[in-house]
């Protein structure tokens, strides 16, 4: 296995960080991406000599083209980008704000969409590369709905996804896009959701059941091997989504009861 330079934002902590350290592990370099100097550096000392933690502020493009372009002055190449910061809400459609709204939008969407916008374009220079945006399976399925402008702003996420995809597919074969969609995942990122609450009693639907970091991490460097268009961390949850699309009324009347 040919050793990748792999660039991972919100990789403080949660997925990022898991994926950081399986990636290191096997011996990729790592770029760390994420605010909070502090937990970078830890996770960066973790991963070893092999890990470069840069402060980044992805709702910032500016932050986003510097990460970008430390990584190729430190490395000389990037061979994998991963969009995985984001932040959770929990509050339902009629509660929120505009605050709400655009704060949602702005780390969730628009950072990847900087991301995108930075690495592609190296990728068609160079001709290959492998683009992954981390979204939710909550983007595909309402299964909570007081995370409400949290699944649209990774619905909105899934969209761009696979547009750049189709922009990218005849043109370009060896760039792939990858989509992942976890399920709930057990890290802080539930404890760190704007307006944070307990799980609700008797926890999600059954087919929403939740994984931890380390294994949504896993499913992602298996990803990194073997490109795929989409995949879902969580076995069950692609047969969740066809009852989902095959029946939306009788769907949600069952998760009503």
């Amino acid at each position: 296995m040919t050793s990748k330079i792999i660039v991972i934002t919100g990789a403080s902590s949660g997925i990022g960080a898991s994926m950081a350290k399986l990636l290191a592990e096997r011996g990729d370099k790592v770029v760390l991406a994420a605010r909070r100097l502090a937990a970078l550096k830890q996770v960066a000392e973790q991963c070893g000599a092999g890990a470069l933690p840069i402060v980044t502020d992805v709702t910032c493009r500016a932050d986003v083209e510097h990460l970008r372009d430390e990584a190729l002055r430190a490395f000389g190449q990037v061979d994998v980008w991963i969009n995985n910061a984001g932040r959770g809400i929990n509050r339902h459609v009629l509660e929120l704000t505009d605050e709400d709204f655009d704060q949602m939008m702005a780390i969730n969407t628009k950072s990847a969409l900087y991301g995108m916008q930075a690495i592609v374009p190296y990728f068609k220079d160079r001709g290959e590369g492998h683009l992954i945006n981390v979204s939710s399976a909550l983007g595909r399925v309402p299964f909570a709905s007081y995370r409400s402008v949290y699944s649209a702003s990774k619905a909105a996420l899934n969209s761009l996804t696979a547009n750049l995809r189709m922009d990218l597919r005849a043109t370009y074969p060896n760039i792939h896009v990858s989509m992942v969609m976890p399920p709930m995942v057990s890290s802080d990122f539930a404890k760190n959701a704007l307006y944070s609450t307990p799980l609700p009693p008797g926890g999600f639907h059954s087919g929403a059941t939740s994984q931890t970091p380390e294994q949504v991490a896993a499913a992602i460097v298996e990803l990194i091997e073997h490109p795929r268009a989409e995949i879902y961390t969580n076995p069950g949850q692609s047969e969740m989504v066809v009852r989902y699309y095959t029946d939306v009324a009788a769907f949600e009347e069952n998760m009503s009861r």
